[in-house]
């Protein structure tokens, strides 16, 4: 089945917004591109994080992208297929980093997302988002680094100390 060129185009933006929802730590906004049942399931080298739940799923965003983080993720390469009129998947190459400055580790890593995403009236949602580590690399650190902007330091939530 082809995709019109105008969903394509919106699940494109979808995708592009979670990513930057994600960055900024933009949870309200980020609530609007998923489903109230989605689920995600992201495996790492160490970890393999999965949820079920709009409402679980920014919770732990929120917890993740804290104001002791500098995030980064950008996907490209859309291959996005039409399942049905309101049904479509998408597999997409992110290309991410992630600096966790209160436990001194730099996180660099690609991997291949593989979504399900459903159209509700003419918006298309986030369902399923899920990835795979082509690579990952953390690196500890004795000194961060000379951090002259940091959006989270301001926009994201402030984690209790230790």
């Amino acid at each position: 089945m082809s995709l019109p060129l105008e969903d394509y185009e919106l699940i494109r933006q979808l995708k592009y917004r979670y990513c930057r929802c994600i960055d900024t730590a933009s949870l309200d906004e980020l609530r609007e591109l998923f489903t109230e049942d989605a689920g995600v399931c992201y495996v790492g080298g160490s970890y393999r994080f999965e949820v079920q739940g709009r409402d679980k799923i920014l919770e732990a965003i929120g917890y993740a992208f804290h104001a002791e983080a500098i995030a980064f993720h950008h996907v490209n390469h859309p291959e996005i297929a039409l399942t049905s009129p309101t049904e479509a998947t998408g597999t997409w190459y992110l290309k991410d980093w992630f600096c966790d400055l209160r436990n001194k580790i730099v996180t660099d890593g690609s991997a291949l997302y593989r979504d399900r995403y459903v159209k509700i009236g003419s918006e298309w949602k986030i369902q399923f988002a899920s990835y795979e580590r082509i690579f990952e690399i953390v690196t500890p650190f004795t000194e961060p680094p000379n951090i002259t902007a940091h959006w989270l330091a301001k926009h994201g939530s402030k984690l209790p100390t230790t």
